[in-house]
């Protein structure tokens, strides 16, 4: 049970989502949302957007009908006022409740079925449309544009973005290195990307006070360096565990037993749209595999073309390696796994056999 909770126990979801609540939050703090009321109308949920949509239409049309339809009953246009033949209304054929909203929602909706039509007799029904029709564009200017804002949210962008299910320890480039595998997967670039992770966990300090979600920063980089890497086909990241990493001191026999977070970050700009987007996900120490490598996913066709196999995105073979990080360094013991590893089941394969799946270059 306790190491059910553990893994349950994640500030970040794999999806990127933060898994955290508010409490105890003054109820005067809360008009600090209806302050910044645009950033609140494009964080809340569609249903919400769907319902003030409807809602402020209707509403405004309503009220707007009854004005009118008072315009028409202090001018004694209505029926039941019984107006004599000679008599000029404010607005041609609203006599009553009904043609007064039905005369409201054409002229705010700029419909004009030809059956209503002011005259200009009454200069309350002049002001009174020419305010009508200011507010009709006011409220189509808001809800059009938080309804665009949401649809162009950069988080949409961040769900072809994905990261391997797993993370691998194994040595690369004369170190052992932890190693993750991230993939766009859209042909767009994703510009100025900057990748970074924040190791989260619970320490004591020396006073004996406990801080709870400590952060340490991670440091990623690719082959090519860390800085704007060429993000058109899968990268594998890794972070070099020296003695200046917090996981330096872990060891293939501990690392399960640890109370960790690994949270890895991609920070760029969605060449398409120009809009800066954030990726997240997290590892939690059962998620870290130790002897362990990603399989190779890009390959050159005779054509000379380069593929891009999805299918071994999250596939891993077993590889030699040290007990720890000390080990690596001073000892030629080895530590070996004879299964292979598990794969990211959430991923889509494609066949690279059949050409239409294939990422061209």
């Amino acid at each position: 049970m306790a190491e059910r909770r553990r893994r349950r126990a994640r500030l970040v979801t794999k999806d990127g989502r933060c898994n955290i609540e508010y409490g105890n939050i003054h109820y005067t703090r809360h008009f600090a949302f209806l302050a910044d009321f645009w950033t609140t109308f494009v964080e809340i949920r569609w249903r919400f957007v769907l319902f003030f949509f409807i809602a402020s239409f209707t509403l405004s049309w309503f009220i707007f009908g009854l004005l009118w339809y008072w315009i028409a009953r202090s001018n004694g246009d209505l029926a039941w006022q019984d107006p004599s033949p000679d008599h000029t209304p404010c607005v041609d054929n609203v006599v009553g409740l009904t043609t007064a909203f039905l005369y409201s929602l054409e002229t705010q909706t700029t419909i004009g079925y030809g059956g209503r039509a002011i005259t200009p007799v009454c200069p309350g029904a002049i002001a009174l449309i020419i305010i009508q029709s200011l507010i009709g564009a006011v409220i189509n200017c808001f809800l059009c544009g938080v309804i665009l804002a949401k649809i162009s949210l950069p988080k949409k962008r961040a769900k072809t973005i994905t990261f391997s299910e797993m993370a691998v320890i194994c040595p690369k480039n004369d170190s052992l290195c932890l190693s993750i595998r991230v993939a766009n997967l859209r042909k767009t670039l994703m510009i100025g990307s900057q990748i970074y992770g924040k190791l989260l966990r619970t320490t004591t300090t020396p006073d004996g006070d406990t801080i709870i979600m400590d952060q340490v920063s991670i440091d990623f980089m690719v082959d090519a360096g860390n800085d704007n890497p060429f993000f058109v086909c899968p990268l594998t990241l890794y972070h070099i565990i020296d003695k200046s990493s917090p996981f330096f001191e872990m060891a293939v026999d501990n690392i399960h037993n640890q109370d960790f977070e690994l949270v890895v970050f991609l920070d760029g700009t969605a060449e398409s749209t120009s809009s800066s987007c954030q990726v997240r996900t997290s590892y939690i120490p059962h998620e870290l595999m130790w002897g362990y490598n990603f399989m190779p996913v890009i390959s050159r066709s005779k054509e000379g073309k380069y593929r891009v196999d999805f299918s071994n995105f999250a596939k891993v073979v077993p590889v030699a390696t040290a007990h720890c990080s000390y080990c690596y360094h001073n000892i030629k013991g080895h530590h070996h796994h004879s299964t292979l590893g598990c794969e990211n089941q959430g991923f889509e394969v494609i066949e690279i056999d059949d050409p239409s799946n294939v990422t061209k270059m």
